[in-house]
């Protein structure tokens, strides 16, 4: 059986790819959960992934990392990963592969929280052109596929890869139109991906960096986490 090593499930958005694309495809894996010491865990994470980051896939003797990397090794081993269609294949991994690349204004400005709520200051045109093309994306997919999902009936790896952009929007309040709103409340109601939000809402653990990134992206104006343990007198 497979084992897949992820991060905490409040912060980790590249975690969430790879455990949501096999949950929801019912593909067997072990569970295991390294989390964050800091923004920085190389040294930590190298002792199972080449790459010093997380997730990482285990099969046997060989390590599998990067998000991508773990979905085009299933991919070659497991039916559902991509659409059946040629068109939709084809749109599905430009978006995937623009996701993984792209969206870096998104990534900085509206890092993945998932308990949290928060109200922006002032965006920049690189973080609004990101929005903008993302509302492409998630309005447009399902328009020409037919939905509910980003390339059709069907959970893809398209979903997978745009499912941490379903928290960012929830958590940062960003604004996207009717198709894009109605594929994220559709993701959000996933049970696979409840799952994962109940698991980020009872962490207790606070990482001192990704908790400073969110705060400087604005006011946080709600927390649903369960309360970080009280500092030793």
């Amino acid at each position: 059986m497979y084992t897949l090593i992820t991060a905490n499930r409040n912060y980790s958005s590249w975690s969430l790819r790879p455990w949501l694309l096999m949950r929801q495809l019912d593909i067997p894996f072990e569970d295991r959960l390294v989390p964050f010491s800091g923004l920085e865990n190389y040294e930590a994470f190298r002792s199972f992934a080449p790459s010093g980051t997380v997730p990482c896939l285990i099969d046997g003797d060989r390590a599998i990392w990067d998000s991508l990397g773990i979905t085009l090794y299933l991919a070659d081993r497991h039916q559902g990963i991509w659409p059946k269609d040629a068109e939709a294949k084809a749109w599905a991994q430009c978006v995937v592969a623009e996701m993984h690349s792209g969206f870096s204004a998104l990534r900085s400005r509206c890092p993945m929280n998932v308990g949290i709520r928060v109200r922006r200051e002032e965006d920049s045109d690189a973080l609004r052109r990101d929005v903008a093309r993302m509302d492409e994306i998630l309005g447009g997919g399902p328009a020409r596929f037919g939905g509910p999902f980003l390339a059709g009936k069907d959970f893809t790896a398209a979903d997978a890869f745009f499912a941490p952009v379903a928290f960012r929007i929830r958590s940062h309040g960003l604004e996207v139109g009717d198709g894009a709103a109605a594929w994220v409340a559709h993701m959000l109601s996933l049970p696979t991906m409840r799952e994962w939000e109940e698991a980020a809402l009872a962490e207790t653990h606070r990482e001192i960096g990704h908790e400073n990134e969110v705060g400087a992206s604005g006011t946080i104006i709600a927390d649903y986490r369960a309360p970080a343990p009280a500092a030793a007198e």
